[in-house]
């Protein structure tokens, strides 16, 4: 023999009444197109050469997009060179023995986000550590004339 039970019998005329409330009085769903929110990492890059002149690129990736030259290879660098925990700009650390050679008086600054994080990290070609540092994010930064492509491995 059941039960009758008052509360759960409202209840349930009270949900059964909301659901049809629900559809009574609303228009049909129109398509409507929403812009995407900026996403994806976007970084500046501004190069300063020797003599001074100073060349500016944007980076988007994920999407690729943006006015650097080489877009698509500087995003996949990047995603190859990414770790998780790592900081992909990270300075040469101040106690790192670097060997004593001169890259040249070439200067980058790179500023924006990455793997969602906030990047604002300066370049230089001044002993081997920062070469080497430099030339790990090559075609990010541009390419030190004569060197190796297998240099920023």
């Amino acid at each position: 023999m059941s039960v009758f039970r008052p509360r759960a019998f409202r209840t349930a005329l009270l949900l059964a009444g909301c659901l049809l409330g629900l559809g009574a009085g609303t228009a049909p769903a129109t398509a409507v197109s929403v812009p995407e929110p900026p996403g994806g990492d976007r970084l500046l890059v501004k190069v300063t050469e020797e003599g001074g002149s100073v060349t500016r690129y944007e980076l988007r990736c994920h999407p690729t997009g943006g006015d650097h030259p080489e877009a698509a290879a500087a995003c996949a660098r990047l995603d190859e060179v990414t770790v998780w925990g790592r900081d992909t700009f990270a300075p040469v650390a101040p106690d790192a023995i670097c060997t004593m050679q001169y890259g040249g008086a070439r200067t980058a600054h790179v500023s924006g986000e990455w793997a969602g994080r906030p990047v604002d990290a300066t370049f230089s070609r001044t002993n081997g550590c920062e070469i080497a540092r430099w030339d790990r994010l090559v075609p990010l930064l541009p390419a030190q004339a004569g060197a190796g492509p297998d240099l920023a491995a």
